[in-house]
């Protein structure tokens, strides 16, 4: 399964990709770059920072600054992953940034009410902005 993460909601998207991959179907998401957090800029990057600076630099935990990498953590925290079935069904689970060349000309699946056009909020970012303004490394 397919899922193109253009203007899709990235909670919505984590929920139907956890549950898809519960179920046994291999899930890659395209496009991670261009999914968008709901909320005002301020209060998603200062949650993304409070996340970063809880902890330790050796010892952990250790929070992704990708947007493929923080699109899969939030897939992550929907599924049961410390038991075994999650642990199987986070592995069916791959986030890519862009359209790789293998899913150029393939058919992508359409996630019911994700869209950001359906939401009645104006506040919300692009998880690329988010991913550079908590300190992605190029």
């Amino acid at each position: 399964m397919i899922i193109d993460g253009k203007n899709l909601i990235a909670g919505r998207l984590a929920s139907f990709a956890a549950k898809q991959a519960l179920f046994g179907n291999d899930v890659d998401i395209i496009n991670a770059e261009l999914v968008m957090v709901t909320g005002s800029k301020r209060v998603v990057v200062g949650k993304q920072k409070e996340r970063q600076a809880r902890g330790h630099p050796y010892k952990g935990p250790f929070v992704p600054r990708r947007e493929d990498k923080l699109l899969r953590r939030m897939i992550r925290g929907m599924l049961p992953y410390k038991q075994s079935r999650g642990m199987i069904a986070f592995k069916k689970v791959k986030c890519h940034m862009g359209v790789p060349d293998e899913f150029k000309d393939k058919p992508t699946t359409e996630v019911q009410g994700a869209n950001i056009i359906k939401t009645h909020t104006l506040k919300y970012i692009r998880l690329a902005e988010v991913s550079k303004l908590i300190g992605r490394k190029q």
